[in-house]
């Protein structure tokens, strides 16, 4: 069994010109978490694309869930393992897509945003995007997807802002299931991927969770944390400390919102979701 900055091998001379060492291996949420710099315990990051994927450092002592989530390794350096705990939210992104491709009701990705925000709130439709199920800390496969709420007032925009609204919906649900599981208090969200680009989003999510929510400067998490590790094995970095002393936020979202409207908008959430599971 090998760390994961290690020698692996070397690539064939022929592909690039001359041989290179192959120094570091990880999968590809626990090189996000390199790459984010999650290395003390309690530190969590959440990645958004087609789907999310959250995981929390539990350092080096494994615990298995009691909330629906997975027990997985982080990452393994000078022979020491570093457990984590995950989260898997099926549709993030991919609701967005949804909504561009199969209903027409914005024209890009990105217009979600303006489109969200051209309402002040989202006048009681929820969007509970289960296209393939709902994952953790649900796990219920056969679940559809649903919006609710819906009366004569509603529009597209507000259809808009639900399918946005979701992803912190679902980040909550998973951040509360990781704090009971690892027994730590959650004090901030590192998050990447495609739908950080949307303010919105990060926004919501740092109101609807009630914690700072950083973006990192390199977007691209899985492929720097995988150079980092190979980094590492390569003397460019002589510890973890020296990755994380490397991690800048190119932007931050602090809660804005009042803890009353936080709870009854989470509480129109989860009457949508038993919905959904009845």
């Amino acid at each position: 069994m090998k760390d994961n900055a290690a020698h692996f091998g070397d690539t064939e001379e022929s592909l690039f010109g001359r041989s290179y060492v192959i120094g570091g291996m990880a999968g590809d949420q626990q090189a996000a978490v390199v790459g984010q710099a999650c290395f003390e315990e309690g530190m969590v990051k959440s990645t958004y694309g087609t789907g999310c994927f959250a995981l929390i450092n539990i350092g080096g002592e494994f615990k298995p869930s009691n909330e629906r989530l997975l027990t997985t390794v982080a990452y393994r350096i000078n022979g020491n393992t570093t457990y984590a705990i995950e989260g898997s939210i099926f549709a993030a992104g991919a609701a967005i897509q949804w909504l561009r491709d199969n209903m027409g009701l914005i024209r890009s990705a990105a217009e979600s945003e303006a489109v969200a925000r051209s309402v002040s709130d989202n006048n009681g439709v929820y969007f509970v995007p289960a296209f393939t199920g709902l994952g953790a800390p649900y796990w219920v496969p056969e679940a559809t997807a649903l919006i609710t709420g819906l009366s004569r007032e509603s529009t597209a925009a507000h259809v808009v802002r639900a399918a946005l609204e979701a992803q912190g919906f679902q980040t909550r649900d998973l951040m509360a299931a990781m704090e009971k599981d690892s027994g730590f208090g959650i004090s901030t969200i590192r998050a990447d991927g495609g739908l950080v680009a949307n303010g919105f989003v990060c926004q919501f999510l740092a109101d609807i969770l009630d914690r700072p929510v950083e973006i990192p400067q390199t977007n691209e998490t899985t492929a720097w944390g995988a150079a980092c590790l190979a980094g590492l094995h390569a003397g460019w970095f002589t510890s973890l400390d020296a990755i994380g002393q490397t991690w800048k936020a190119s932007q931050s979202y602090s809660p804005g919102m009042g803890e009353t409207e936080r709870n009854a908008l989470y509480a129109g959430w989860q009457q949508a979701v038993q919905k959904v599971l009845a």
